[in-house]
């Protein structure tokens, strides 16, 4: 009997530790992409949740998602950030890259999970546009949250990276 108590107690402990993400509203490109395409990744608004505003989450996720294709392509680079879509898109057509790669963050909940038992949360769209057309050649919506046992050290872009990689490796 204890050892079920235990073996029960350990199930409970290490879901709690658990970091979950998907994909949702994901949509494939017609045609697989190649490693000579060139990558143009915008900075999305920082995050924001009630009346807090995080700081650089906008440029970090931008990172991110440039990490992520750097793994498949050549030319990959970050635009400048305070730019709107529309002043970016005109960017990627200056620049003479074939892909504008537009994160936008949804929601960015930064929680002290290891106090509140609430767990940092994160939901990033990512649009992928053909930078000539203007047209959205695929997309995916991210959203991630933490396990309940963080020890302190998860922030929700701690969310990202894994999620972000299984996207882009989906358009390689």
């Amino acid at each position: 009997m204890n050892r079920v108590v235990v073996a029960v107690s350990l199930l409970v402990l290490a879901s709690g530790c658990a970091d979950t993400h998907q994909i949702i509203g994901r949509t494939a490109p017609v045609s697989k992409f190649g490693a000579s395409d060139t990558i143009l990744v915008g900075v999305p608004d920082d995050g924001m949740y009630g009346a807090d505003t995080y700081r650089g989450s906008g440029l970090n996720t931008a990172q991110i998602v440039l990490a992520a294709f750097a793994k498949h392509t050549r030319m990959a680079k970050i635009g400048r950030p305070s730019q709107t879509f529309d002043e970016t898109l005109a960017s990627a057509r200056q620049a003479g890259v074939k892909y504008l790669v537009y994160p936008t963050i949804l929601h960015w909940e930064d929680r002290a999970t290891e106090w509140s038992a609430i767990p940092d949360k994160v939901e990033v769209r990512i649009e992928v546009i053909e930078a000539s057309s203007g047209e959205t050649v695929a997309s995916g919506v991210i959203k991630g949250k933490s396990g309940l046992a963080t020890f302190g050290g998860d922030h929700p872009q701690d969310l990202l990276p894994e999620p972000t990689q299984e996207f882009v490796s989906s358009l390689y």
